[in-house]
């Protein structure tokens, strides 16, 4: 975004839409496994799960706004942008939660 490169974008777009892919793919994975046997169903595991479910959609609804954003209104900019903005923080909020889940509260103690 701050470079105004066309090349760049190219890039970032093509990254955004295999993203999509694999944050549909690991939510379905995600929910799989949280209904597995041996797996006890704690607050954090649904906020997890919820949080990927969501993240996902909105790294979707992002992929899908990038598509219409060349040569069309800087509205269309901006909603990718906001779009994009809020999968990558659902995205990061959901990957620290998991983080938690598996290596428990002090995962970053050093």
């Amino acid at each position: 975004m701050t470079t105004g490169r066309w090349d760049w974008r190219v890039v970032a777009v093509a990254n955004l839409r295999a993203g999509a892919v694999f944050t549909i793919g690991a939510a379905i994975a995600g929910w799989r496994l949280a209904s597995s046997a041996g797996i006890e169903a704690t607050p954090s595991l649904e906020w997890h799960r919820w949080l990927g479910t969501i993240a996902a959609v909105a790294v979707l609804a992002a992929a899908l706004a990038a598509a219409g954003v060349r040569g069309r209104s800087g509205f269309a900019l901006w909603v990718y942008r906001i779009a994009l903005f809020w999968a990558a923080a659902l995205v990061a909020v959901t990957g620290h939660l998991g983080g938690l889940l598996v290596w428990g509260a002090d995962f970053l103690h050093l």
